[in-house]
């Protein structure tokens, strides 16, 4: 896969130890042994099926190449490739972030 960009949803909780070097995945992730990463063209999805009707949520952009070869491409949902961190996410590799928002379409607005 070449997408450059992938993003991680977050709770608030889990932004604050993002920020703080300490995130080392979701309750998921965890038990998954590997951070769950979503394309532009996934997260809308991503956010319907695991975080519908969370508040506080926080959307964070990772430039890929900065994780290097601990991102692996790996077939999941519906049969579709999803990048997954196999390692700590560091805000070092975050370029942007935003409070989750919507568009008018239902669309997840991207930072």
């Amino acid at each position: 896969m070449n997408d450059a960009i992938a993003y991680k949803i977050l709770t608030g909780t889990e932004f604050a130890a993002l920020k703080a070097g300490v995130f080392d995945g979701a309750p998921v992730d965890q038990a998954d042994g590997y951070i769950h990463l979503s394309t532009a063209a996934q997260v809308r999805e991503t956010v319907d099926r695991h975080f519908a009707g969370q508040d506080n949520l926080v959307a964070a952009a990772v430039d890929l190449a900065a994780l290097g070869e601990a991102v692996r491409w790996e077939v999941s949902r519906g049969g579709q490739k999803f990048p997954h961190l196999y390692g700590r996410l560091s805000i070092a590799a975050v370029v942007a972030h935003a409070p989750l928002a919507r568009a008018a379409d239902g669309s997840v607005k991207l930072p």
